[in-house]
């Protein structure tokens, strides 16, 4: 469907558009669906636009992805549908590998969503290996590659389900999710939460890499940007933003 520029809600169609291509390419499922319709509606609240809030916890999450020793990047089906670009630009810029990692089980998906990435410009992809599991979980999510999430310790993880942010904290690693509902589990289980539309802060979190890195700036500097983060502040923000424009 092609949707004119002049329409007033034409962002927010497009993003659905992805969405339902995503479904038919067999990347997303139909569940996918529902979840996206939830975060359009905080969207919406959140008056579609990157707060200043936001754009703080992007800032933490590009210095402590830089401070990584192993940062891994976890792919679902919607975030695939939604950024596969962006996702491997910031892929290469961390030389961080892509994992994918899915709630509702298909191995026919996950070489979907492979797939789709190779096309996109994804050189490093790992699926889950059902030989290695991160504890404190019992979905199809705790299986992952060795290579991958199991050594991570930093992963970004867009459009998570919050028992498997929860999870990622409880096995010793640092969690970077990207989700619109500021109240959700997910965001407040999370070490960074980046209240925002998948579709811009990824864009964003690129570029503050790409500046900190010009700037060259040493582990101590990353350190204490990231030390300033404070995710329960930064959700709060958030919500009282939501009160505001409602």
């Amino acid at each position: 469907m092609k949707i004119p520029k002049s329409h007033p809600r034409y962002k927010s169609l497009n993003t659905r558009e992805l969405i339902a291509k995503g479904v038919e390419k067999g990347i997303t499922s139909e569940h996918g669906l529902i979840a996206h319709g939830r975060g359009e509606a905080f969207d919406y609240l959140l008056g579609e636009k990157t707060s200043v809030a936001a754009k703080k916890s992007i800032g933490s999450a590009a210095a402590l992805l830089l401070l990584a020793e192993h940062p891994v990047i976890s792919v679902n089906g919607n975030a695939a549908a939604l950024d596969a670009k962006g996702l491997v630009q910031l892929s290469i810029l961390l030389t961080a590998p892509l994992e994918i990692n899915i709630f509702h089980t298909s191995k026919k998906r996950e070489l979907n969503i492979k797939n789709h990435m190779i096309k996109n410009g994804a050189k490093n992809v790992l699926l889950p290996d059902n030989k290695y599991k991160i504890r404190f979980l019992e979905s199809n999510r705790k299986y992952v590659n060795p290579n991958g999430i199991l050594k991570a310790d930093v992963v970004f993880v867009p459009l998570e389900d919050g028992d498997r942010a929860e999870a990622l904290l409880k096995n010793g690693k640092k969690a970077i999710t990207i989700d619109l509902n500021p109240l959700s589990r997910t965001a407040q289980n999370s070490t960074i939460a980046i209240v925002d539309n998948i579709t811009r802060a990824v864009p964003l979190l690129i570029n503050q890499i790409k500046k900190f890195k010009k700037l060259n700036l040493t582990k101590k500097q990353l350190k204490a940007i990231y030390g300033h983060h404070d995710n329960k502040k930064r959700l709060k923000e958030s919500v009282k933003l939501i009160k505001k424009l409602i």
